[in-house]
Parts: C-alpha cells; structure tokens; sequence
C-alpha cells in the first residue's frame, strides 16, 4: 500500500487553492480508478472539480502536469503510465459519410425479436465507430467520448438486426432527490459514489418500431450490466441512473423497466458544483441492482483498488 505524504500548506492549480476536501477528492479517484490513464483521470478530476478554461473546456492539460508534481512530491500516488494516444474528448466528424440505414421500417411484437443479444463494443472496431455514428447523427445529445469507466452496447436481434445501442458511464456527482432517496451523507457519496453507473445515451435506431422494445432492452441490459462491469473494473455497480429531459420523453420505457422516479434535476450539468442554473430540467430515474441498496450504499468500503484488467477507451477511439 502507498503511504502519502500529508499536506502542511494550501495547494495550487493554475492559481487557485486546492483546499482539504477537493485534495481528498484528487487522491479518492485516482486510488479508486487504477484502471484509468492520466489523460482519463485528469479529465474526470477537472469534470468533477469545474476546472475550465474561460471557454469552457476542461484543463486536463494542466491537470496532467499537476498530478505529476503531486505524485512526484509523494502527495499522489499515480498508475504505471501508459501510452493512451490522443486526449481529450472528442466529437464525431459530421464531415463522415452518414451510417447507411434500412430501406423499411422494422415492426411488430418485441417477442418476435427475442432472445436479444447485449453486446459489448470493442474500441478501435467496426462496431465502435458505428456506434459513435449513429449516437452522433440520431441521437438528440450527439456523441462525446465518456470521462471515465464506461461501457458501450449494442443490442441485436435474436436474427442478428441491430437495434439500439447504450452508453453506461460515471453517475452525477451531486443529485438531492437521488442523494436523499440513497440516504447516504457526503463522505458516504464520496467514498461509493462509483457503485452508481449512469445510462447516459439510450438510442433505438430510428427505423425500429417496435413497442415495447425499450423496456426489455433495459431489463436485459440490467441483468447483464453488473458481471459486465466486474469484469472490466473489478467491482459491481449497485445503483443504475439515467435522467430523462422532461420536456422531450415521459420516461415510458424506464417506468416499464421497473426504473423508479425520485425526482427532477435543477437545471444544471451532471457535474455541476457551481450551483449555476443553465439546462433543462430532467426527471431522475433510478434501478437498484440488488436487495438493501441503500444501506450497502451507506455502509460499503470503497471498491478494491486493483482492476481486474485493464483498459483505456482513449487509446481505443
């Protein structure tokens, strides 16, 4: 186990004092997500810290020679450094020619279609720039490459039709309806907050309609999830989340999933620490993905820091 130096004086970072708690944070994520790179874990901390640029872009750059000071001085303790090729997140180049599509619209009962198959996407393959494609071209957000551990599918049909695909990704650092349904106070968020995973990209592709399609998606998505996840990073999620933008959907196929409402956002990003009121109102759904979730959440030790194996999405796109 690495033993840190502790801290006698204020830190900085370009300027600006980096108190005890946000310390406490830095040393948290980079003990807690040894699977991820530098550039992975810079990008989180300045997400989850609102470090930007006037422009609004997050500062990893310098968050990259800032860890390396840090660990260099024993403060932190960083991973074995690994080659994860281009940083930052990226966009699709809508440039691209547009992913080809059926002729027909695809139909009828969603049993016809089953068993589904969930498959995870490999970076760097065909399947992953498709599914970049289409989360760009149809889905009302676009696509981002995630900060963070995440998972990507893509659902089939039992004949081998593409369906849908998702993004599972690292949950809101702060949401009081979710906080407050969890019961957990803030070092209990902090210190378990990755036992939460968030759906943040459903998409059905848009020539399948197919009623209730979705919601079984989900449910399968959900069984399979948590394996899926352990085997990536070593630990199982135990809380599902997504948010859902009021003024577009009305949560259908989550409330069919079993997903339950707690509540609505109030108008800022997922990792808002600002307090600065500047989206859409969204509804907060949640899935428990086992019994007493919110006492394991309240009570569990962090996740084991070793992973199980290693990974890098960045490397990948």
């Amino acid at each position: 186990m690495t033993h840190l130096l502790p801290v006698d004086a204020a830190l900085k970072f370009s300027g600006r004092e980096v108190g005890a708690a946000e310390l406490r944070l830095v040393r948290q994520i980079v003990s807690d997500y040894p699977a991820l790179s530098l550039q992975e874990l810079s990008l989180t901390i300045c997400e989850l810290l609102d470090w930007k640029r006037p422009n609004g872009g997050l500062m990893a750059h310098e968050c990259r020679a800032w860890l390396q000071a840090l660990s260099a001085r024993g403060i932190v303790a960083l991973p074995a450094l690994r080659n994860c090729g281009p940083h930052g997140p990226q966009r699709i180049d809508v440039s691209a020619p547009a992913p080809e599509t059926p002729a027909g619209a695809m139909s009828g009962p969603a049993g016809d279609l089953a068993p589904l198959c969930i498959q995870a996407v490999p970076g760097g393959s065909a399947a992953s720039r498709q599914f970049r494609a289409w989360l760009q071209r149809f889905h009302y957000l676009g696509y981002r490459v995630p900060v963070g551990a995440n998972l990507r599918y893509v659902v089939h049909s039992a004949a081998g039709a593409e369906l849908a695909c998702l993004l599972w990704s690292s949950p809101a650092w702060s949401m009081a309806p979710r906080d407050g349904w969890i019961g957990w106070d803030a070092a209990q968020r902090r210190r378990n907050l990755q036992y939460v995973v968030n759906n943040s990209r459903f998409l059905i592709l848009p020539w399948v309609r197919v009623k209730g399609l979705a919601s079984m998606i989900l449910a399968g998505c959900a069984r399979q999830l948590g394996r899926d996840w352990e085997a990536r990073y070593g630990y199982r999620p135990l809380l599902l989340e997504t948010l859902v933008d009021a003024g577009r959907f009305a949560g259908t196929s989550y409330r069919a999933a079993n997903w339950v409402r707690v509540g609505q956002t109030q108008g800022r990003g997922r990792m808002d620490r600002e307090h600065n009121a500047v989206l859409s109102r969204k509804d907060i759904y949640l899935y428990p993905l086992c019994r007493h979730v919110r006492r394991r959440l309240q009570t569990a030790a962090a996740p084991g820091s070793e992973p199980r194996r290693v990974f890098c999405w960045t490397k990948q796109e």
